[in-house]
């Protein structure tokens, strides 16, 4: 997983609520256990018209909001089915940064196991830095300080240190595993020394 940084962009503003994963990633391009590839299908059907034309006026079709990092949404952002194939599309479109006034929870959750940080603020926050969307203004995430700045403003964002630390680390599940490694081995060597039925149950 890449490490996050400071990220700076002009936020897309999707200013719909209860936006669920299947909005996200229809079911028919679940088919794949790839990461990758799912960013040309993410929202498609309101991206796409009935002969799979471009909708031109779905913000995330028109520049500069094609190359958005940051998108602004209505509440209950990832309801619905927990398919972790909705961040996959988000962050292979290039998303990196989601701000909402609230989150589906495993939707949540899925969001730092993928890479992109999810950020709860009020509804006047989401109001006020949607302007900046409509301006066509960047606005910068500085995860380290957990602040969202904008113009002369900063509006501060709560998140669990975990989680945080995972972003900043780029750490998923394998690489957290994989930091334990040594003491795996250790365990599996005194566990085959003391009950090697276990390992080698063939």
């Amino acid at each position: 997983m890449i490490k996050f940084t400071d990220l700076k962009s002009i936020p897309a503003f999707l200013p719909l609520q209860n936006i669920d994963t299947d909005m996200i990633i229809p079911k028919q391009f679940l088919k794949t256990i790839k990461r990758t590839g799912l960013g040309k299908s993410l929202f498609y059907e309101m991206r796409y018209d009935e002969q799979g034309k471009m909708v031109e006026d779905f913000i995330l079709n028109k520049e500069p909001f094609d190359k958005s990092k940051i998108l602004i949404a209505g509440k209950n952002f990832g309801c619905g089915s927990s398919r972790e194939h909705a961040p996959w599309a988000l962050s292979d479109f290039g998303i990196k940064c989601i701000i909402s006034s609230s989150f589906a929870d495993i939707f949540y959750n899925n969001c730092f196991k993928n890479g992109i940080l999810p950020i709860k603020t009020s509804e006047e926050n989401i109001l006020e830095i949607s302007q900046y969307s409509k301006r066509q203004e960047q606005i910068e995430i500085n995860l380290e300080k957990q602040q969202v700045n904008f113009g002369n403003k900063t509006i501060n964002f709560k998140i669990d240190e975990f989680k945080k630390k995972c972003l900043i680390e780029g750490l998923d599940d394998i690489a957290l595993s994989m930091e334990k490694i040594s003491q795996i081995n250790d365990f599996e060597k005194r566990i085959n020394s003391e009950k090697p039925w276990i390992l080698n149950n063939d």
